[in-house]
């Protein structure tokens, strides 16, 4: 089991921050449009350039190749993409991921509200809801240690937004990684519990 653990890390107009997140913890953040967020989380990821580094229990960021990081610090954006036709091109076809242990993909559709025979749908036919919750299992499909949630449920009604959120904690129960999720639903952090923080003028500022 492995923390998350921010040192200096800053990006474009964000001050240098540092954050730890405990192996299981789920840590919340929140803040108006354009404070950073979503460029916190990629800078999180290594999608974009930045300062400063990020830890997975004790290896750096900068210890590893990029993909491998990556995949072990997995983040969902707010708006996913997709590349192939249909929805099983874009999930293991060994359901492994070559870590030998079993991924249960069928599982996670189930509790997300899909039939088997989604794999076999062509992505133009989904909605935007069906999109955001089969990226989460494309995500989940990667065995990450730690999740970085961009907006996860936001545009869900609330009982597709219910088996969301019960996977998502299921799963960081079960595995024991570190979430940190940005939402601005006080009421979805108020339900989950864990730390909250608000992103100001670059800033983490802790909320009550």
């Amino acid at each position: 089991m492995a923390g998350l653990r921010l040192a200096g890390l800053g990006h474009r107009s964000l001050a240098p921050l540092d954050l730890g997140l405990e192996a299981g913890e789920l840590v919340f953040l929140s803040g108006p449009s354009g404070s950073g967020k979503s460029l916190l989380l990629r800078a999180i990821a290594d999608l974009d350039p930045h300062v400063g580094e990020a830890w997975l229990g004790d290896e750096a960021r900068s210890s590893m190749a990029p993909p491998l990081w990556r995949r072990r610090v997995g983040l969902l954006p707010a708006e996913s993409f997709w590349w192939g036709e249909t929805v099983g091109e874009h999930l293991p076809s060994d359901r492994t991921n070559g870590t030998g242990a079993e991924t249960p993909i069928a599982d996670w559709l189930t509790a997300l509200g899909f039939a088997p025979e989604v794999l076999d749908w062509s992505v133009k036919r989904l909605s935007t809801g069906e999109r955001q919750r089969l990226a989460l299992v494309r995500l989940l499909a990667q065995t990450p240690e730690a999740l970085l949630l961009d907006e996860a449920t936001a545009n869900l009604d609330p009982a597709n937004r219910d088996q969301v959120e019960t996977l998502i904690e299921r799963y960081r129960r079960e595995r024991q990684v570190a979430v940190l999720w940005v939402s601005h639903d006080p009421e979805q952090r108020r339900r989950l519990g864990g730390r909250s923080y608000r992103l100001h003028e670059g800033r983490l500022e802790s909320e009550s």
